[in-house]
């Protein structure tokens, strides 16, 4: 007579019960309190006066105006 030993195995909610902080889109070195810094740009400095631009982007013209309005249309 033989006895057969049964080892347990690790049941599918035990993996899905990790806590979420593990599960990230995020390199673990990047840190959530730091936020990522964003070049800042003033419309006057771009345009220089004038009241259109013409910006370059992978072969294509865009067109950024100044309405009369002094809203900014960014137009392709």
């Amino acid at each position: 007579m033989s006895i057969a030993t049964t080892t347990s195995l690790p049941t599918v909610t035990s993996r899905l019960a990790r806590p979420l902080s593990r599960l990230s889109l995020h390199p673990a070195t990047a840190s959530a309190s730091t936020p990522p810094v964003v070049r800042r740009v003033s419309s006057q400095s771009l345009l220089d006066g004038e009241r259109e631009l013409v910006i370059q982007h992978q072969g294509n013209e865009y067109h950024l105006r100044l309405t009369r309005n002094d809203k900014l249309i960014l137009t392709k």
